[in-house]
């Protein structure tokens, strides 16, 4: 079947594992004190609080201490996820924060588009933080290149085959006609579970593949071409 929509992994993918790791995490971590102490009693900020489990959400100490733990872990969690989203936001609105897109990436999304193919994002950060991320990138506000943005909120874990089958049904093209790229194995596959043809993101800083892992799976270097 023809291509119809391109689904789009971020960190490893369409910008370098470092810059979440050694830009955005330790952005959020320092500014996650004085906001909690400025926020802490805040209406807008309680669906923020509410998302931790109940043991630190009502402790500021522990609630940090919490966050900390998670980032220094690397943990998926929506919590954190939703609250990191929510502190970037200042970063890059006032232009502290640019996400360094690789090159190749605005020409893929411009082709992709002109050839009338859906850009759906699927990223383990909140879509909030995937849209302060595509608004300000060096390569200028990608958004009008990009279709819908999905979260394990919104569509489930990325590991799992039936988050990738519930991005299909969401966006109306049916698995066979996706092709997703990503930078973790893990993701891939259950994307190919699905029904989906996915490809393996091997870009500068990302994890070494297998022999086994690159007999098995397509694997691209970028998106020239494609």
């Amino acid at each position: 079947m023809p291509t119809k929509a391109v689904l789009l992994d971020i960190e490893g993918t369409v910008c370098s594992i470092s810059f979440v790791h050694d830009v955005l995490f330790p952005y959020a971590l320092t500014a996650l004190p004085s906001y909690l102490s400025e926020h802490w009693n805040s209406p807008d900020f309680q669906p923020y609080r509410n998302a931790f489990p109940a043991e630190v959400r009502d402790d500021k100490v522990k609630l940090e201490a919490y966050v900390r733990e998670l980032t220094e872990l690397d943990k998926k969690e929506p919590c954190l996820k939703q609250l990191q989203g929510l502190l970037w936001r200042t970063g890059y609105t006032t232009g502290a924060i640019k996400a360094p897109i690789y090159e190749d990436v605005l020409p893929a999304l411009q082709r992709w588009r002109a050839e009338g193919k859906k850009v759906v994002i699927y990223s383990s950060g909140s879509i909030a933080a995937q849209r302060l991320l595509f608004t300000h990138t060096t390569s200028g506000d990608l958004t009008p290149h990009l279709s819908a943005y999905h979260d394990p909120v919104t569509s489930g874990p990325k590991t799992l085959s039936s988050s990738y089958t519930h991005i299909a049904a969401a966006e109306g093209v049916v698995p066979e006609e996706w092709v997703f790229y990503s930078d973790n194995v893990r993701e891939v596959e259950a994307a190919t579970e699905a029904g989906m043809r996915a490809v393996v993101v091997v870009r500068p800083g990302n994890r070494e593949l297998s022999e086994e892992e690159r007999g098995r799976w397509g694997v691209v270097g970028g998106f020239d071409g494609l």
